[in-house]
């Protein structure tokens, strides 16, 4: 197994005006910290006024949960990071590799990946399991973000975003820094044969005690860590989350363990217009 780096959890003061409310808190990860004018964070669940499965920040209006509480989340986390929340380019996810380039903000329909060079567009991918993988090419000031499921995972779709970075604006993979945000942990990730023999040996093994069951545990943290190595980042160039969207239910929403009644977390990252240190 690869050694995980650590994160910061941030809490962040909003614009709320209300003291009962609780500060947003997101993830920070460490690899992009030193990246001038660069703002990549990875929401937890807490700091919202959604209740019940959706407790508290949901992110995801594809959930069940009330529209209008969904926006005053989705405004809430982005006046905790700072960002203008019509500056966010969305897709509706569909587990597949396309790869939208971005060049204006928007909510657009079958993407599971995107890449821009333009400033003040935030990338955004939703998740409640599935990976979230932030690229940066800092020579180019580029931007990547990716869903990573196991359909995306199998088809490749993070040396595919990579592929398309290069293609598009020059990029050169051994300068990129890498992100592997948090998901389903291999522990908790348990599949069938049929999943299981569409990646390498080595991403899966056989679920303990159920050998005769063809159940195995699917490390998908360890895919696409893999992909992103195949593509040329540098391993000193890619931070990996230490948590477990299933096992730290007190900071992240879970489809799996929440038998899909559960809310979305959000993953971000984007170049501000007036480069920040």
């Amino acid at each position: 197994m690869d050694n995980p780096a650590k994160h910061s959890i941030t809490p962040v003061i909003t614009s709320s005006t209300s003291s009962s409310l609780p500060t947003a808190q997101y993830l920070v990860p460490d690899c992009f910290r030193s990246c001038r004018g660069l703002i990549a964070l990875q929401s937890t669940r807490n700091g919202g006024i959604s209740d019940g499965a959706f407790s508290s920040l949901n992110l995801g209006r594809n959930t069940g949960d009330r529209q209008d509480r969904i926006e005053k989340n989705i405004q809430r986390f982005c006046a905790s990071a700072d960002i203008n929340p019509e500056c966010l380019v969305t897709s509706r996810q569909v587990h597949g590799t396309a790869i939208l380039f971005a060049d204006k903000p928007g909510n657009y329909d079958g993407y599971d990946a995107f890449i821009t060079d333009r400033k003040n567009l935030f990338l955004c991918i939703f998740t409640a399991d599935c990976y979230p993988v932030l690229l940066y090419d800092p020579r180019h000031q580029a931007s990547g973000a990716v869903h990573a499921g196991w359909k995306g995972s199998a088809g490749g779709i993070v040396t595919k975003t990579i592929d398309a970075m290069k293609k598009r604006f020059n990029t050169l993979p051994e300068e990129c820094l890498a992100y592997i945000g948090t998901g389903i942990s291999r522990e908790a990730y348990e599949v069938g044969r049929e999943v299981a023999l569409k990646f390498p040996a080595g991403s899966y093994q056989c679920s303990p005690g159920r050998n005769n069951e063809e159940k195995y545990v699917l490390d998908l943290a360890h895919v696409n860590y893999q992909q992103l190595l195949a593509s040329g980042i540098p391993p000193a160039n890619i931070e990996r989350s230490p948590f477990c969207s299933v096992c730290d239910s007190n900071l992240f929403f879970s489809h799996r363990r929440d038998h899909g009644n559960t809310g979305r977390m959000v993953s971000l990252i984007g170049v501000t217009q007036n480069e920040r240190a």
